[in-house]
């Protein structure tokens, strides 16, 4: 066998069931070998049975008196009996009838189950069997535990890769040797044979801190290689004028925070430079970042280039438009901004795309449309990318074959993203971040609540809409589904409308609007020709209504802790005090996460906790990138991070050409074209 033969070429595996395999990313007999376990079950302790305790148990047993019989319709036991030297017990699996012909008896089994109390007879529920031998894969040892789908279980897997024993042995090593040596890694073969079976916790975590190491080394590599290639592009300096920010900063309604400051001007001296910029402004929701991308769209049109802003949303590029007129009015800049999105006639993107060929517009907000063919840009000096993990290779390309050079770019985001993370995911990139909020700005009250109280709730927040606020209702989904109990938006919308807040007027939104509909109620929202909203997620990113002071989130145990925050961010957006109720899918106890973020309105503190509560491998979440999610590495490791970065970064010291190390050099590549944007 080889790494690259097809799965077929296994026991057991046909058309259908390779198929079934490919569906979950496993297509090759690599792909089957880079399948990481999840989690592991520890059965390597074998009790007499004369000493086993109610839980789960592993014994070493004869089996005798196998029978098996149907109960009732539909349910199927087979009973059996277990003994050794100290004693015996009963043995008990349900709609298993294959069992009674599979066991032979008098034979010696290892058996891994849940040794329980049931209708007053203790017996062992439902356990993994397997004859006595030194090789045992399914109990003994300890077991890996894989994600399963339908029709592909655990087992099943395990025992593909039990038949991938010699190649896994063979395996080639995908680290450079200087690394090994400098950091004293388990050999790959080694740890390969140690995540998928191995025979300690210890040796488990040797395997595991090897292929944790080599993913951030590999992700980090990936990042600097993007880094040390822009900076040898070049960009147009765009001299600093004193005069510019402070004609903004002297016409704002308020004070900017000192990290706006910091921010603002970092970013300046970033665009003094003939390297191009490439910097994150990272800020928790309502931090402010608006400001900061003004004062450096400023500065730039005062020196005659042109600034693209791209959002994510025709929605929020709509926003971006108004409130950049009000901040660049002072100067006289609101008349040379113009809107392009999707949804404009042929006649006004004609005429739109005219402006910016002939240099009348130097602010240009716009969706992907910005980056169509048809917009030409002549002097483009700094591209602004709203919610810039929305934002991929290919766009961030085209912008700068418009103008044969390398724009500034300043990416936003409003998602707090961990340090640790920041620095593994965003090595490429320099950061500023906005912690501070503006003066003024209260917490958001965050509230729990069991569906049982939402008549007392409706009651809470009418009060609010006699008071001429407004409400936004977020949904888990769009329509109710069989497969999960959860709140959908439809449902709720006919709901409120038809009973609960019948008074009212109230609007829907949802994914599978049109993007003219979607605008459309968005709009009459802002306009308050709405006082409600039910929603979807679709609100979760930049939506900016000051007079929406109350929010529910309905099924809150249903999102993720980040994304409960940044739905919370489109309330508590001006003076006034605003709310957020989070109403449970049932009346159990609310979880941790559920409890952290009532208590808690620091977005950055809120990150840590997700990665901590989600553990090793799930570090997107809200961060929408599938494609880098590590499958081993807990970022909560800093000391692993830590060790990795500088393995990275002294092997480019180093000189060593990357194409010597094959598997290491298609990995790098592949993650250098969707680590950001580069």
């Amino acid at each position: 066998m080889k790494v690259s033969d097809k799965v077929q070429v296994l026991r057991g595996v046909g058309d259908v069931f390779a198929d079934k395999l490919r569906a979950m990313g496993i297509d090759t007999l690599s792909d089957l070998l880079d399948y990481f376990p999840r989690e592991y079950n520890d059965y390597s302790q074998i009790d007499p049975i004369d000493s086993v305790e109610p839980g789960m148990v592993t014994i070493e047993a004869t089996i005798s008196d196998v029978k098996g019989r149907y109960v009732r319709r539909g349910l199927h036991i087979t009973e059996a009996s277990a003994h050794d030297k100290t004693g015996s017990l009963r043995v008990v699996w349900f709609n298993q009838p294959y069992r009674a012909k599979s066991i032979q008896p008098g034979q010696a089994y290892y058996l891994s189950g849940d040794f329980q109390l049931r209708r007053q007879r203790f017996s062992l529920q439902n356990p993994i069997i397997e004859q006595v031998s030194d090789t045992t894969v399914h109990t003994a040892r300890i077991v890996p535990v894989y994600r399963e789908s339908r029709g592909i279980t655990s087992v099943q897997i395990r025992k593909l890769i039990d038949q991938c024993q010699s190649l896994i042995k063979t395996s080639l090593e995908t680290l450079p040797q200087s690394v090994l040596q400098a950091t004293a890694l388990s050999p790959r073969a080694e740890a390969l044979q140690q995540i998928h079976f191995p025979d300690s916790s210890k040796q488990l975590q040797e395997a595991r801190h090897r292929f944790g190491f080599e993913e951030v080394f590999q992700l980090t590599l990936a990042s600097l290689l993007n880094k040390y290639e822009l900076m040898q592009d070049t960009a147009v300096s765009v001299p600093f004028e004193s005069s510019v920010a402070q004609s903004i900063v002297q016409n704002l309604p308020f004070d900017l925070t000192e990290d706006q400051r910091k921010s603002a001007w970092r970013i300046y001296q970033d665009m003094q430079k003939t390297q191009p910029m490439n910097r994150l402004l990272e800020g928790d929701v309502g931090s402010g970042k608006t400001v900061v991308a003004a004062m450096a769209t400023a500065m730039a049109i005062k020196h005659g280039f042109q600034v693209a802003l791209m959002a994510p949303t025709e929605i929020l590029a709509r926003q971006h438009e108004v409130t950049m007129r009000s901040l660049l009015a002072p100067l006289g800049m609101d008349k040379q901004i113009g809107l392009l999105t999707g949804s404009l006639s042929t006649k006004q993107k004609k005429q739109l795309h005219q402006q910016i060929t002939d240099n009348q517009l130097h602010c240009i907000i716009g969706t992907h449309a910005l980056i169509s063919d048809a917009v030409t840009m002549h002097n483009l000096g700094l591209v602004i990318v709203d919610e810039q993990h929305r934002f991929g290779v290919e766009q961030r390309h085209k912008l700068q074959k418009t103008v044969g050079y390398m724009p500034h770019v300043l990416h936003m985001t409003a998602t707090p993203i961990p340090r640790s993370l920041a620095l593994t995911l965003y090595g490429e990139l320099d950061i500023s971040v906005l912690a501070q909020k503006p003066a003024g700005r209260k917490p958001v009250e965050t509230t729990i609540h069991s569906p049982n109280s939402r008549a007392q709730l409706y009651t809470e927040v009418e009060q609010g809409l006699r008071e001429g606020r407004q409400l936004f209702v977020v949904c888990p989904l769009i329509e109710d589904s069989e497969m999960l109990k959860a709140q959908s938006a439809t449902e709720v919308y006919k709901r409120l409308k038809q009973k609960d807040l019948k008074s009212w007027r109230i609007g829907l939104l949802h994914g599978k609007l049109s993007q003219e509909q979607k605008t459309a109620v968005m709009q009459e929202f802002l306009e308050h020709k709405l006082d409600v909203l039910v929603s979807t997620t679709v609100i979760e990113v930049g939506v900016d209504v000051p007079n929406a002071t109350m929010m529910i989130i309905e099924s809150a145990d249903r999102f993720g802790l980040a994304q409960i925050h940044q739905l919370r961010g489109r309330v508590g957006r001006s003076e006034q005090q605003s709310y957020c109720y989070l109403v449970l899918s049932d009346s159990k106890r609310p979880s941790r996460r559920i409890r952290a973020v009532a208590d808690m309105s620091d977005g950055f503190r809120l990150a840590e906790l997700d990665l901590e509560l989600r553990g090793p491998g799930a570090i997107y979440g809200t961060y929408q990138h599938g494609a880098l999610d590590l499958r081993v590495a807990s970022l909560t490791d800093t000391e692993l991070i830590a060790s990795a970065r500088n393995a990275a970064q002294d092997f480019i010291d180093s000189g060593q050409d990357l194409l010597q190390y094959e598997h290491l050099y298609s990995r790098v590549q592949s993650l250098r074209s969707v680590t950001n944007l580069q």
